[in-house]
């Protein structure tokens, strides 16, 4: 279930750009939407997924391959499968370019979000745009379903939209072992898949503390520099967040390590073998699990115009989410799980501090309201609203 718009959002690029490049984990649904687009077009697009065989052997002489294309959007999904098609397309559009041709030429799709960068950045600088595609969000899901269904499952479409706790358990699991037996040896070949996957427990564990690397090592019997690899490749998946601290000049003692997060709740219960809402609520990572959804909930909402941070003192002073826009602190955000959400004295000392233009709490309940000290109490799927609305 892809938002419309999304349709919308890279039809308009395209118009824009002569490359855009579409980010986001497997079965997020970026090939739903490539293929819309190339529903769209029509005879003016060409899906490749360069997964197929076939498909890759057209691409044997990709220079005359795709020159021979020209007028047509060409869609090249998995596309870091073939990593030396970056300097080809550069010289492709470098040269219509020459001729007036600026726009609607290739559409990237990828799933390794830190590597197709580097690939099509050191090739495609100021010849590309990028779009993240994430899963399901709280403000596209509401009408469908309750918010709970969302955090238990997460959002990836076939999770969210299984028939049943069960099946969804299950869709969850089957992913986490693709990866570990498909992505990790083919984005870290030689790094052990087993390894990767205990980290990945371990993680989950962990959700929304700060990152020790020197703990997770002692229990890998690894070293810090190699987990923190492990952890690099995560992120790059997009599977894991690391929310940096605010690090302003004030003086005080603040916490400089970053949080981690596994950005998908449902397969943060998948690794936990959690399955039904009851067994998340009665879990110790419960309230730590509803953090990170809601983090990611707002990140995800609010786009990549707006810096997400976390802001802790060494004394505990705290803020769960700071959003800057032009180095401004624009929103700092207390997370709550409760219905009745009360304001902590650590955030009203992290605004005295923060002096940001906005500050709420985001709760799992309905209704929005003032509270003293300038603190608005809110829902989470309202405030992701207004954040994605705000972008529009």
């Amino acid at each position: 279930m892809l938002p419309r718009h999304l349709l919308e959002v890279v039809i308009d690029r395209l118009q824009a750009m002569p490359a855009v490049v579409l980010l986001g984990p497997r079965q997020v649904g970026k090939t739903t939407l490539a293929r819309d687009v190339a529903d769209r077009l029509g005879d003016q697009a060409l899906y490749l997924d360069l997964e197929r065989e076939a498909d890759r052997r057209r691409l044997d002489d990709a220079d005359a391959y795709l020159r021979r294309q020209q007028g047509r959007l060409v869609i090249l999904d998995e596309v870091h499968r073939v990593p030396g098609l970056f300097p080809v397309l550069r010289g492709i559009i470098d040269e219509r370019r020459r001729a007036g041709d600026r726009t609607r030429q290739f559409l990237l799709l990828g799933s390794a979000s830190l590597e197709l960068q580097h690939q099509a950045g050191e090739s495609l600088a100021g010849r590309a745009s990028y779009q993240e595609l994430t899963p399901v969000t709280a403000p596209e899901w509401t009408g469908h379903g309750d918010l709970a269904s969302l955090w238990v499952r997460g959002g990836f479409p076939e999770s969210l939209l299984a028939a049943s706790d069960a099946a969804s358990a299950r869709w969850r699991e089957d992913f986490v072992r693709s990866y570990l037996e498909r992505d990790v040896p083919l984005f870290a070949p030689g790094l052990p898949a087993p390894t990767i996957g205990r980290l990945w427990r371990m993680l989950a564990h962990a959700q929304g503390t700060t990152l020790n690397k020197a703990r997770l090592a002692g229990s890998l019997e690894l070293s810090a520099p190699t987990v923190g690899r492990y952890v690099d490749l995560l992120e790059q998946l997009l599977l894991v967040r690391r929310l940096q601290p605010w690090s302003g000049n004030t003086g005080k003692r603040l916490v400089r390590t970053p949080k981690v997060y596994l950005r998908d709740s449902g397969l943060l219960h998948a690794l936990l073998g959690l399955t039904r809402l009851d067994d998340v609520l009665s879990h110790p990572v419960a309230g730590a699990s509803w953090e990170g959804f809601a983090v990611e909930q707002l990140i995800s909402a609010a786009g990549p115009e707006w810096q997400p941070l976390f802001f802790r003192t060494a004394t505990g002073v705290e803020a769960d989410l700071v959003l800057e826009r032009g180095g401004v602190v624009e929103m700092v955000v207390e997370i709550k799980r409760s219905s009745a959400p009360v304001v902590s004295a650590g955030l009203h000392a992290a605004m005295a501090v923060l002096k940001p233009r906005r500050a709420f709490v985001v709760h799992g309940g309905e209704g929005t309201w003032p509270t003293p000290g300038g603190v608005t109490a809110i829902p989470l799927a309202t405030l992701a609203a207004q954040l994605r609305d705000g972008r529009d």
